[in-house]
């Protein structure tokens, strides 16, 4: 029947256990692997930078050899974009997104199973291969390179994909059909309007990727020739069919981030949102010019003036509507009672780096600029400061403030602030040093810069790059300590321990929706107090 939600239980004899995880089709329960699958590819994927790091903090070979480090470079990238920010924002979109809206559960839960299921598997295929191509795969090299492990990447990739298209189905199945009858796109919580616009994202622009890959992997056994130069093909193909997926995926990856960000300043900053309109309306419009941007990543291939300009002025434009999220959440904040814990600590780092990304994008899109940044340190201090000062910390922030709902139990304040510290000082000293590295010309995808002239220079930068990243990797600690501690001495919390704001508690309620999951946004036509289902009370494990 049309607005049924199947729940994921029908039975007191539920599976207890492991075997309840393994089984488990509650979004609650599937939301809570995604993040833990996510976080433990983090670290690893974390633990290869810092092999990456140590191997430049010298000039000449220090640990490993080209061919490893390839390897290293090529399941970082992949790792920490399919395996970790993907991923991990949509389980906090199956955290979340139910409760926000009044389902009961996900449209298709065996489904949502499913696509959470295929992560892991995909992973373990991937580093099983071990590929040394590069996380982008760029050709002619990704077809000439027999090794099998570039088969198992192509493999890989394409179950993501599927879990990613399956996910996309059901989270907007579940919007636009399991609604509770008061909530509309008026009232609409901004991170699930954030969720609503990636998943679109998802639908439009993985097949094209899914196609890319049958065509290498097809090219790679000599059954086709679309992507090889040696029998007529174009490998510059290759990289308008991954750059098309890849850029809008950069958004994937953002955009729910911004969804949690415009949920938790308003939260902390006790009012309610500024600009909820423009907000919403300004996911959509990034959501829609993401798909005009994806040459900017091919400024330098020979293409013609006339197909590059239109590229640059979009990617200029781009920015607008991300600032225009920028400004409303700082008019959020102005005037308001903040408090400064946890949640808000990395929704603050997260405007901050995410602006500094922004600018250093901004400025690398001109063309002539382009030419003498494209490919050196530059694009890789902009892609961190973009993915991990904006996605990674928007989940850390979206993580705090979420947490006492997933484990009914508050976190250490002061191990949280230890975690934001460090975090803050090594992601800035790593990644802001690489600007000048790429002002210096410094290529990146290298293991070895010894042959360059002004190599003092670059070995100081390297080395303090090295040590932030270090002390990077050291902040991590303090965030495992954390949940270690919150499970174990952690007091017993409310799901939503952050109050209210004043001008929501008056507000109508939408029956069916809980206190602590309402939109930030005023209710209107929404229910009364009086016909509320649920009241403040903490819910019942799932």
């Amino acid at each position: 029947m049309a607005g049924e939600v199947v729940t994921g239980y029908h039975s007191r004899h539920a599976p207890v256990g492991i075997f309840r995880w393994l089984t488990t089709t509650n979004h609650h329960e599937i939301g809570i692997l995604y993040l833990a699958n996510s976080f433990l590819f983090f670290l690893i994927g974390g633990v290869l930078a810092l092999l990456m790091r140590t191997e430049l903090a010298y000039p000449g070979r220090t640990i490993v050899d080209a061919s490893t480090y390839m390897e290293l470079f090529t399941m970082h990238g992949t790792t920490m974009i399919f395996l970790v920010a993907i991923p991990i924002l949509a389980g906090f979109g199956n955290l979340m997104v139910p409760p926000l809206i009044g389902a009961k559960d996900m449209a298709f839960p065996r489904i949502n199973a499913l696509s959470f299921w295929l992560i892991p598997t995909a992973g373990v295929i991937m580093w099983l291969g071990a590929a040394n191509i590069g996380w982008t795969g760029y050709t002619p090299l990704s077809v000439y390179d027999k090794s099998f492990g570039v088969d198992m990447w192509i493999v890989g990739l394409q179950l993501l994909g599927i879990s990613s298209t399956a996910g996309a189905i059901n989270f907007l199945v579940t919007i636009f059909r399991h609604r509770a009858p008061g909530i509309t796109f008026n009232n609409l919580s901004l991170f699930v309007w954030s969720i609503m616009v990636t998943q679109g994202l998802v639908l439009l622009a993985t097949p094209v990727l899914a196609g890319g890959l049958f065509i290498l992997l097809l090219d790679r056994h000599g059954m086709t020739a679309f992507l090889s130069p040696l029998v007529g093909g174009d490998p510059i193909m290759w990289q308008h069919l991954f750059w098309f997926y890849s850029h809008p995926a950069v958004y994937i990856m953002i955009l729910p981030a911004m969804g949690i960000i415009s949920e938790v300043i308003p939260r902390m900053s006790h009012k309610p949102i500024f600009g909820y309109k423009a907000i919403a309306l300004s996911t959509v419009a990034i959501g829609f010019l993401s798909f005009g941007v994806w040459v900017h990543h091919m400024f330098t291939t020979g293409l013609s003036i006339s197909a590059r300009l239109p590229f640059m002025i979009i990617t200029l434009a781009i920015a607008v509507p991300s600032g225009i999220k920028i400004f409303n959440w700082i008019a959020t904040m102005w005037g308001g009672a903040i408090e400064l814990k946890a949640p808000m600590l990395f929704a603050i780092g997260f405007v901050t780096m995410f602006v500094i990304g922004g600018i250093n994008g901004v400025f690398q899109a001109p063309i002539p600029l382009d030419y003498p940044l494209q490919d050196t340190y530059w694009v890789v201090a902009h892609l961190h400061y973009v993915l991990f000062g904006g996605t990674i910390l928007g989940v850390f922030s979206g993580f705090y403030f979420w947490f006492p709902r997933m484990s009914k139990r508050m976190y250490s304040e002061r191990l949280a602030r230890w975690h934001f510290g460090f975090t803050m000082i090594g992601f800035n000293a790593v990644f802001f040093t690489m600007h000048f590295l790429g002002l210096e010309g410094m290529p990146r995808r290298i293991y070895d810069y010894s042959q360059f002239y002004d190599l003092q220079f670059l070995w100081t930068l390297n080395w303090l790059a090295t040590l932030g990243a270090f002390v990077l990797g050291f902040g991590q600690v303090f965030f495992l300590a954390n949940i270690v501690w919150t499970f174990v001495k952690g007091p017993v919390s409310d799901p939503d321990p952050w109050g209210e704001i004043p001008a929501q508690m008056h507000e109508p309620r939408v029956p069916g929706v809980p206190v602590y999951a309402m939109p930030i946004h005023a209710m209107a036509n929404g229910g009364s107090p009086e016909g509320s289902t649920e009241s403040r009370e903490s819910p019942r494990a799932p």
